[in-house]
């Protein structure tokens, strides 16, 4: 796949202010594993293999299982994740499927047994703002970082695209 448009090129003033707003939601106290989780599941659900690929990366890094993060498409049916992480999922899917969701009452109510008036609004800016990368990086085709990572390796650079197509 070949990206469309590097967007941080093309609107650097606007990127600055996304870019303001990820460090406002990663240090707005929200435990870093569920800003990953709830990252990474907003992304499956939108189809968003570059934003997949980096939190999932991430989510790796600051210590989260791999059992886990196989599991999260399937978190309602797998016993791996605290009541916590599951109203924070279930607000996930219904922020990001809110056309047809309309945010029930039921995952709000979940959401307010398990976190503070101020973590809901944060956790929902969270979730609004990987919307918007999940939208960016789907419509600019961004080039996930390990696909980039494989053209680099000799047997698979003709498989790949090449690095210079992946976008910022």
């Amino acid at each position: 796949m070949t990206p469309r448009l590097n967007y941080f090129a093309a609107a650097p003033k606007l990127m600055q202010a996304m870019m303001a707003l990820e460090k406002a939601v990663v240090s707005s106290g929200l435990e870093h594993g569920l800003i990953e989780l709830v990252k990474t599941r907003a992304s499956q659900v939108n189809g968003c293999a570059f934003c997949i690929d980096m939190h999932t990366q991430d989510a790796r890094r600051a210590g989260e299982t791999e059992a886990r993060l196989f599991l999260l498409d399937a978190w309602r049916e797998a016993p791996h994740y605290t009541p916590r992480e599951r109203a924070a999922l279930a607000w996930t899917e219904a922020l990001t499927l809110v056309a047809a969701t309309r945010a029930p009452d039921a995952d709000y109510d979940a959401l307010k047994a398990e976190f503070s008036e101020e973590e809901i609004a944060k956790l929902s800016v969270l979730i609004a703002t990987i919307n918007a990368w999940n939208r960016l990086a789907i419509g600019f085709r961004a080039v996930p970082a390990s696909a980039a990572a494989l053209a680099a390796t000799p047997a698979a650079a003709s498989a790949a695209p090449p690095a210079e197509a992946r976008v910022a």
